[in-house]
């Protein structure tokens, strides 16, 4: 069947043709260096509007996470949507895996389309890339929000029991998934109520679109998150935060957003959202954008 037709990627041409509706152009930027960067932009830049930038967490590219919010602020803001190196249509030649290098690769985006401030959106593994460039770059940032973003892990967390997974192989087996088995249990851990009865062939389609690329290059981004990390070595960004966790967060457990908290400050504030797991973007987003606008308007 997926020989013939494939969901996914019909899908994805759908994405395409809703982010081109909402505003929005595809456009690939030469960063230098072996770095080649993704983003949909604004087709107008409009110099009377605020900018926002929305970065994705693992998974697919940054259109099939923000698909549901683009329209939301595309009339009050230039919304810029990037995909990270190595989703998408990013990658680089060059050997970093850090969050602080993908940090480095939005700022340098950033500069390209001259972009000197921005309030900024991250999700998951997009919060990590987000939270070092606020403390990188911290004049660019100027509201910050971080969803289920769990910065303030530590190595020892895993052995601690803290997850679900208690090494950190496991851990890569089932963020980059390579069977319909993985997958769902990625699903199972990412949403309170998945879907069920999805046939193996729809999952195998969507891994082999989605999920085929940069394998051990993102394997590589996974280990460098986690190694050696401490909470104190953390550095604390001043920009205003806003924290949002889904309540039965399995794979970024609640405990590190109450962390992330503390961490930050004064200058923090949390929102926890009522059955919702770790992919709280999409299982409630409705009630993700109705936190988001407050904020970021002020």
């Amino acid at each position: 069947m997926s020989t013939c037709f494939s969901f996914t990627a019909s899908k994805d041409r759908f994405y395409r043709h809703w982010f081109t509706s909402s505003g929005l152009r595809s456009v690939t930027t030469e960063l230098g260096e072996g770095t080649m960067m993704h983003c949909w932009i604004p087709k107008v830049h409009w110099s009377s509007r605020p900018t926002l930038l929305l970065v994705h967490g693992f998974g697919a590219n940054a259109m099939w996470q923000f698909a549901d919010h683009v329209r939301h602020f595309t009339p009050h803001f230039n919304v810029y949507v990037p995909d990270l190196v190595f989703f998408g249509g990013s990658s680089t030649a060059r050997p970093e895996r850090s969050e602080a290098f993908q940090a480095r690769c939005l700022m340098r985006l950033m500069e390209v389309h001259g972009l000197s401030r921005a309030s900024m959106v991250g999700v998951s593994y997009g919060g990590f890339v987000l939270y070092s460039l606020a403390d990188q770059f911290p004049d660019v940032v100027e509201r910050i929000v971080l969803c289920c973003t769990g910065v303030c892990l530590e190595e020892k967390d895993l052995k601690d029991g803290l997850f679900r997974v208690s090494n950190l192989d496991e851990a890569v087996e089932i963020l980059l998934p390579q069977s319909p088995n993985k997958l769902r249990e990625l699903m199972k851990l990412s949403f309170v109520k998945p879907a069920w009865g999805v046939p193996s062939c729809f999952l195998s389609d969507f891994i082999n679109v989605m999920c085929s690329d940069y394998i051990q290059e993102k394997k590589e981004l996974i280990r460098a998150l986690l190694k050696d990390r401490k909470l104190s070595n953390l550095p604390r960004i001043k920009q205003p935060t806003l924290i949002i966790w889904g309540e039965q967060d399995q794979i970024f457990p609640l405990e590190l957003g109450h962390r992330l908290k503390s961490h930050i400050g004064e200058n923090a504030e949390m929102v926890i959202v009522k059955n919702a797991g770790h992919a709280v973007n999409l299982e409630k987003s409705k009630e993700f954008v109705k936190h988001l606008k407050p904020f970021l308007a002020q």
